[in-house]
């Protein structure tokens, strides 16, 4: 049984730093592209960021030089790391893993899905 938890959120204030994680099991996670998306109340979900299994990452542009994805096989983890945060930021933040190489910012891509974690940045 695949299963991919996230943890790390919580209510921090402008400027503020957060290092999101995403453990996963039931799966060969080295083989795996992990991706971030996040969903803010009222809105659509959005990508965030993907990191393939080489350690390639790409960004959304809302934070690209901000936030940092990377990735520990040796612990079947990858790590959002959130610098600056804004309010703008404030969202449920969701790990998930797909096998395909491309369409990495598409949500119908990833065949897992973490239940996610808050992230609230106040101003």
């Amino acid at each position: 049984q695949v299963q991919l938890v996230e943890s790390g959120g919580g209510l921090v204030q402008a400027g503020d730093s957060l290092r999101l994680s995403c453990s996963a099991s039931g799966l060969p996670f080295i083989t795996y592209t992990m991706g971030w998306f996040r969903q803010a109340p009222g809105k659509e979900r959005e990508f965030v960021a993907t990191i393939w299994s080489g350690g390639r990452t790409y960004y959304s542009d809302s934070v690209k030089g901000r936030f940092t994805l990377s990735r520990d096989s040796a612990k079947n983890t990858v790590y959002l790391q959130m610098n600056s945060l804004q309010p703008e930021d404030t969202a449920v933040y969701y790990c998930a893993a797909t096998t395909v190489l491309t369409r990495q910012q598409q949500q119908e891509a990833y065949d897992y899905w973490g239940q996610g974690t808050q992230v609230t940045v106040s101003s």
